[in-house]
């Protein structure tokens, strides 16, 4: 006999997804019963750990991961991280257990009351199956709905009992979401793009997460075209010591118009330019540009202000483009200035992030979540592998840490630097104990400056004389470290910096750095 069981493992198992991130309760045991051999159990210690480490994982695999929390209570603890996620674009499948069919009348204890409704509307798709013999299929749309462009997060409510219950088998369907763009107007943008004079590209983590790499540093060479990174990117599309990198537009309007002044053709790659995160009033670009964006994300391109959108997977649309007619002779853009190099005599997050730079082992991975200190590693920690960067698109707290984990399971072969502000490690500290447990050779460096700085960035804006609630005094992240069976060394100066930063990256094990920055 074939059991909901079964047949789901079987599902599973064709999909790639055979490492279940997790932290179960009563209403989930029964999917584990007989837990197979080929098949592995991520534990966090709390659900918005667990459902930070399944992005991770599945951002850095480019394939949906499993999720599994328990009933409301659990849902509600990874609310957070699932809002992240959806953001990210991150292809998850998200299941929770719910009560026993019989007794749901009830409203028995740890039951999940109109469970479809509470994830809304950060997963693209929610079901509580009619019968226990449907939950194979509702999984199995689950899993061609997170990796149908845009890819998001899904959601399956499965009753306790359902899992032991006789079914059907369903096999495996094979389905081709990747849209390779309208090819009239690609051709459209292909034409105007060889005939402008001063072309610039905008690149975001569309490009990143369609693997267009080589395609975009290929065009851009092609057009001699100055290349942009999109506000707020949550994964690098572009290297950042390329002679045409050009540098990072700000979230705010006036910014992004400052910074493209001059150009008269801005195509935007893989991502939104007109993202902000303060009001700014006028135009939302320079007067006399042309604006072609091509995304992956229909939303997107119907709230974008301005300019043509195409509906495409990047690096398909990328290699028509660059099938296009040759373009004008062009000079090239200006360089960037480059960054003077600090000495060290004062700690501050910028001497920190440079040290990061000149120490980090070649390929190393960055996932950072240190928000005050984004503007130094902009000038300090070049970004120039390809996926060599992850952060969260959503501004949340608490999925860099987790983040790293997943990761680091899905690139074993890669040393994984997880550079997080200390307000940020809080959220999610006890994702320590499962890269401990794990043995993943992680390294942690946390930016510790005693408070929210972002914060206090953001309160000089309003004009305030003083923020309240942004001080983070008498942290000890060693001891918290220690605590979860990780090696920690605190760093107060430069000397201490150097040393603490050597022996943690050439670790095989998970070790955190305490950066003490002023």
């Amino acid at each position: 006999m074939t059991t909901v069981r079964d047949a789901t493992i079987k599902l599973l198992r064709a999909f790639g997804m055979n490492m279940i991130f997790g932290n179960p309760g009563s209403t989930e045991l029964p999917m584990f019963r007989n837990f197979p051999a080929d098949f592995r159990y991520i534990l966090g210690l709390q659900e918005s750990v667990v459902l930070g480490m399944a992005d991770g994982y599945a951002q850095a695999t480019r394939n949906a991961a499993l999720v599994n929390l328990h009933s409301s209570a659990g849902m509600g603890h990874a609310l957070g991280n699932l809002f992240t996620a959806f953001k990210n674009q991150t292809p998850l499948v998200v299941t929770a257990g719910q009560q026993a069919r019989s007794i749901l009348p009830y409203e028995p204890f740890l039951f999940a009351d109109r469970p479809t409704e509470f994830p809304r509307p950060f997963v693209k798709w929610a079901c509580e199956p009619a019968r226990a013999q449907d939950v194979p299929a509702a999984i199995a749309r689950a899993y061609y709905v997170a990796m149908e462009p845009p890819c998001g997060p899904t959601f399956v409510s499965v009753p306790v009992d359902d899992w032991d219950q006789p079914c059907d088998p369903i096999e495996p369907r094979r389905i081709a979401a990747i849209n390779p763009g309208d090819p009239v107007m690609l051709a459209e943008a292909a034409e105007a793009l060889a005939a402008a004079s001063r072309p610039a590209f905008v690149v975001g983590a569309g490009v990143a997460r369609d693997d267009g790499w080589d395609e975009v540093i290929a065009l851009a060479e092609r057009h001699t075209a100055a290349v942009w990174v999109a506000p707020m990117s949550a994964r690098n599309s572009f290297p950042e010591d390329h002679p045409l990198f050009a540098g990072f537009l700000m979230a705010g309007r006036e910014a992004i118009v400052k910074s493209l002044t001059g150009h008269d053709l801005i195509l935007v790659l893989g991502g939104p330019m007109s993202l902000y995160h303060v009001e700014g009033f006028g135009p939302h670009v320079p007067e006399g540009a042309k604006v072609i964006q091509i995304v992956d994300n229909h939303a997107q391109a119907a709230w974008s202000p301005t300019g043509t959108a195409i509906i495409a997977h990047a690096r398909l649309a990328l290699r028509t483009l660059m099938a296009g007619p040759s373009p004008v002779s062009r000079a090239m853009p200006k360089a960037r200035a480059p960054v003077p190099e600090l000495d060290g005599r004062v700690m501050t997050s910028a001497y920190l992030l440079q040290q990061i730079a000149r120490h980090r082992p070649a390929g190393s991975v960055i996932v950072e979540e240190a928000p005050s200190s984004r503007g130094a590693m902009h000038d300090h920690l070049p970004i120039i592998d390809r996926d060599g960067f992850y952060t969260c698109a959503s501004g949340g707290l608490g999925h860099g840490l987790p983040a790293a984990i997943g990761v680091a399971l899905a690139r074993p072969t890669d040393k994984i630097i997880a550079v997080l502000g200390d307000g940020s490690s809080m959220y999610a500290i006890q994702g320590l104990w499962s890269a401990a447990q794990l043995g993943l050779p992680i390294s942690f460096v946390v930016v510790k400056n005693g408070r929210y700085e972002a914060l206090n960035s953001f309160g000089r804006i309003f004009g305030l004389q003083e923020t309240v609630g942004t001080q983070l005094p008498d942290i000890d992240f060693c001891a918290l470290a220690r605590g979860q069976g990780i090696k920690a060394r605190r760093a107060m100066n430069a000397q201490e910096l150097d040393e603490a930063l050597t022996a943690s990256f050439s670790a095989s094990s998970p070790t955190l750095v305490e950066a003490v920055v002023d």
